[in-house]
């Protein structure tokens, strides 16, 4: 698993999330030195982040940071719910839920648990475009804030390498941190997020970022399985997509379960992106699609999953504008028997980046 740069702390104001999942009281500002900004790499290989093998599974909350403005052709409103549109086409500004004066961008989402789950892993992740209509400070990459359901802002450093590469008229990164302890004591409901360090404005790369709560539960009403996550940032479009490699899974015959992916950039109507998932012996590989997510056009600016009641966000726009964050049901056939399958994202024409992976796959009773 990728190295941890260990614990960092800052006070500040809104009080400080330490990553070991304890809080430190609030001070001022000014009562000690700014933690040095997280190393960072302009390509992370994907690696395994979190395994587990346990009755229980995984779900995610997510949202976007930014969106159109308003009273702009094509209809902002319209795209907001739906509309086939791309970032590029607009003047793009910060989502701002919190009406607080203090942070310049917000959004929410709902962390949903089954009854009688317990978490035993959490991580958000963060990221965005740096450069658009003004160019945002990369010392800010690895700095969040998050508050629980009925709480307020901690600060949250990233705990490990940010990815952060400047390509394609994008400056782009994604940050990450395990929130495990805080939302194993908050547990379930609408968890906000502010201050992503993304920028505003317009430009033909467009504006956008949003962040990911990943979590990892055990709950002993539901069936063994494999809970696997993986993180990188890796650049897609014209260069080589990530393949992310799975091994000693034991796989069920006729295994169920989901798969996860989190990205940035791509755009709805841009067609040649795809999600395929390769398994068995001899191999056999299927494309992951859905109704939100065609086969040809999976990074299209969702944030979608199962059928299911969607968990709540706020706001919940239809099409965020360059943000995906997608769960995928696996029905029985697409994972085959056996201990190695590979999740393979490419794109032929969308400059994007891809930053998580996550498998729940049923394991062998």
């Amino acid at each position: 698993m990728r190295h941890s740069l260990g614990q960092l702390l800052r006070p500040a104001t809104v009080g400080v999330l330490a990553l070991v999942a304890m809080w430190a009281p609030c001070g001022s500002p000014a009562a000690a030195p700014a933690a040095p900004p997280a190393p960072e790499a302009s390509s992370l290989a994907f690696d395994q982040r979190y395994y587990a093998l346990q009755h229980g599974g995984i779900v995610r909350a997510a949202n976007s940071s930014a969106t159109c403005r308003t009273n702009q052709t094509p209809s902002c409103a319209d795209v907001q719910a739906g509309a086939q549109a791309v970032n590029g086409d607009f003047d793009m500004f910060y989502i701002d839920v919190d009406r607080d004066s203090n942070t310049y961008n917000s959004s929410r989402a709902e962390v949903r648990l089954p009854s009688g789950s317990q978490v035993t892993y959490a991580r958000l992740y963060w990221g965005g475009n740096l450069r658009v209509g003004e160019q945002k400070p990369a010392a800010d990459n690895g700095r969040v804030l998050i508050a629980e359901p009925g709480g307020a802002y901690k600060e949250l450093l990233a705990d490990t390498v940010v990815g952060h590469d400047v390509a394609d008229g994008a400056d782009a990164f994604q940050a990450s941190a395990d929130v495990t302890g805080l939302v194993r004591d908050s547990g379930p409901g609408l968890y906000t997020v502010a201050d992503v360090n993304v920028a505003a404005g317009r430009s033909a790369a467009g504006a956008w970022g949003g962040w990911t709560l990943v979590v990892a539960y055990e709950n002993p009403a539901e069936p063994l399985r494999h809970l696997s996550l993986w993180d990188g940032f890796a650049p897609l479009g014209a260069r080589t997509g990530p393949e992310v490699g799975l091994s000693g899974l034991d796989l069920a015959a006729g295994a169920e379960g989901e798969v996860g992916l989190v990205a940035y950039n791509g755009d709805r109507g841009t067609t040649g992106d795809s999600l395929t998932l390769t398994s068995g012996t001899p191999a056999s590989t299927v494309v992951l699609a859905d109704a939100a997510n065609p086969a040809d056009d999976v990074l299209n600016s969702t944030i979608s999953g199962p059928g299911r009641a969607a968990p709540a966000r706020v706001p919940a726009h239809a099409n965020t504008l360059g943000y995906d964050s997608d769960v995928f049901a696996l029905g029985k056939g697409p994972l085959y028997p056996g201990d190695r399958a590979t999740l393979r994202l490419g794109s032929e024409r969308d400059a994007a980046w891809a930053g998580v992976f996550f498998l729940a796959a049923d394991a062998q009773p």
